[in-house]
């Protein structure tokens, strides 16, 4: 087990700075999904994609371990005059297994913690200022 700061990566090494995070279940299947929303992504930033290995998937990072996870859909939104302002990134996760939804709530508490996010009874998490 590390005892490192939790922390979210596209790309190899290059840890992300979580904005937000919304929480649903769909009440026909069951099925949970996870919104991650991100205001930048160093990667994009830094144009690391080209220079940077990418893992393929999502790794969430922390003291337990790490999670692999395919995400069901990654949405990067432009704006500004001329339309090439970074907005923000929505990365949607859907879990279908109780013990990976466990897992990943795990992951989320010790995200929250570390990095100064509270949580709101509607089920988002959102960063707080100190």
């Amino acid at each position: 087990m590390s005892s490192s700061n939790p922390s979210i990566e596209f790309f190899v090494g290059l840890s992300e700075e979580l904005e937000n995070v919304s929480l649903r279940q769909n009440k026909d299947t069951g099925v949970r999904s996870v919104l991650m929303t991100f205001k930048m992504l160093k990667a994009l930033e830094k144009f690391q994609s080209f220079t940077q290995k990418t893992y393929g998937d999502l790794r969430l990072i922390d003291s337990e371990g790490e999670i692999s996870i395919e995400p069901a859909s990654l949405k990067i939104i432009y704006g500004g005059d001329d339309g090439d302002d970074l907005i923000r990134v929505e990365c949607k996760l859907e879990i279908y297994r109780e013990d990976h939804w466990e897992r990943l709530m795990r992951f989320l508490h010790r995200y929250a913690e570390a990095n100064g996010m509270g949580y709101q009874e509607k089920g988002t998490g959102q960063r707080t200022e100190d």
